[in-house]
């Protein structure tokens, strides 16, 4: 099969969870013989190779903006797609779903990860809470097939508009501290500290846990990595915490730094109220984290009432629970250990491959 993605902002890149997840399903459909392309930012790449591991690499110059560079990006590339062929048209996320009717209308197989709620997001204004319902509605019309990352997802369409999709989370992998000594310049000893790790966006709820920690009784640190990727008052709020104790790294493109703050985590914070599957919650998992997530019904699906603890969207909620799992230190080391054995039940890449190329292959036929 020849598949033309769409939806991200390149490969490889350390953008968010989307590119997280192009990074491995990209080169392991085309390890089974399939052609993948998938189109990039240009001026995010310094390397513009061809080829990423088997992936083919098309360069679009385009806008640096939240919204009008993916617009843009995908509107050149689906309008390409027409000239290489392609026989497959793979979607991902609803910025990019209105560009289906463009492949649409010249008959092509066309498939859209709807991802999360994006009309629910504060960061959007009116027009682009517009732009996302609009888009969500087109995608059930143009698409040959929808996936959704969560049953909850596939709930909702179901209910909303009376389409069936595909259920397909994403993946992570499982592994191990190997470099301790990589989380030395934050100034924190292996489980000396909480972690969070994602943009500075309202619906991940950074500022209910800061105001959570700094009334929980303990010497650990709360280390947050992650940055806003344009002026945010919404960060400017977090980071005016007068607790000491709460340190802000910046955004983390080292995978190997990354890998080591989680692997020597004292437990992980989760606090994305929006979308299905979090690719975010998923790598916790994999990394062996003990994990506190937000109640919704996509947290509580991932980590199924026995590999998570569960908070309320409620400051003492949260700090009661922070506050046992300290005093409790075998109960965090119980949740560390068992937390890969969620990956290997549902979430392995090998897994996620082989539902997207049987998805394809079922699309074409």
């Amino acid at each position: 099969m020849k598949i033309g993605m769409i939806g991200f902002r390149g490969i490889p890149h350390t953008y968010g969870g989307g590119d997280e997840f192009i990074r491995y399903l990209g080169p392991g459909l085309a390890a089974r013989g399939n052609k993948v392309v998938v189109y990039c930012w240009s001026q995010l790449f310094k390397d513009k190779s061809k080829y990423y591991n088997g992936v083919e690499r098309i360069f679009i110059p385009t806008f640096n903006h939240k919204s009008l560079g993916q617009l843009y990006l995908s509107t050149v590339a689906v309008i390409h797609m027409l000239f290489i062929k392609v026989d497959i048209v793979y979607i991902h996320t609803l910025p990019s779903g209105l560009h289906s009717i463009i492949p649409w209308l010249f008959r092509k197989k066309i498939v859209v990860n709807t991802d999360g709620f994006d009309w629910l997001r504060d960061k959007w204004g009116i027009i682009g809470k517009t732009y996302f319902k609009l888009s969500a509605r087109v995608v059930t019309f143009t698409a040959n097939r929808l996936v959704s990352d969560a049953e909850g997802i596939r709930d909702y369409y179901l209910r909303k508009f009376n389409v069936d999709s595909t259920v397909i989370a994403y993946g992570a992998n499982i592994e191990t501290t190997k470099n301790k000594d990589l989380i030395k310049e934050f100034g924190v000893e292996p489980y000396g500290y909480f972690l969070i790790a994602c943009r500075f966006v309202p619906e991940n709820n950074i500022s209910l846990i800061i105001s959570a920690f700094e009334k929980v009784k303990t010497d650990k640190k709360l280390l947050i990595a992650g940055a806003a990727n344009y002026k945010s008052d919404y960060f400017d709020k977090c980071k005016s915490t007068k607790d000491a104790r709460i340190k802000f790294l910046g955004h983390i493109s080292d995978y190997n730094t990354m890998k080591e703050l989680h692997c020597n985590c004292y437990a992980y914070l989760h606090g994305h109220s929006m979308g299905g599957t979090n690719p975010a919650l998923l790598k916790a998992l994999g990394y062996g984290n003990c994990i506190l997530a937000l109640d919704t019904v996509f947290n509580r699906e991932v980590l199924d009432d026995k590999y998570g603890i569960i908070f309320k969207n409620d400051v003492n909620d949260l700090v009661n629970k922070l506050q046992e799992i300290i005093e409790n230190p075998s109960k965090a080391e119980n949740y560390r250990r068992n937390a890969p054995n969620r990956i290997t039940e549902a979430y392995t890449w090998e897994k996620i491959i082989n539902d997207y190329e049987k998805l394809f292959k079922s699309v074409l036929s």
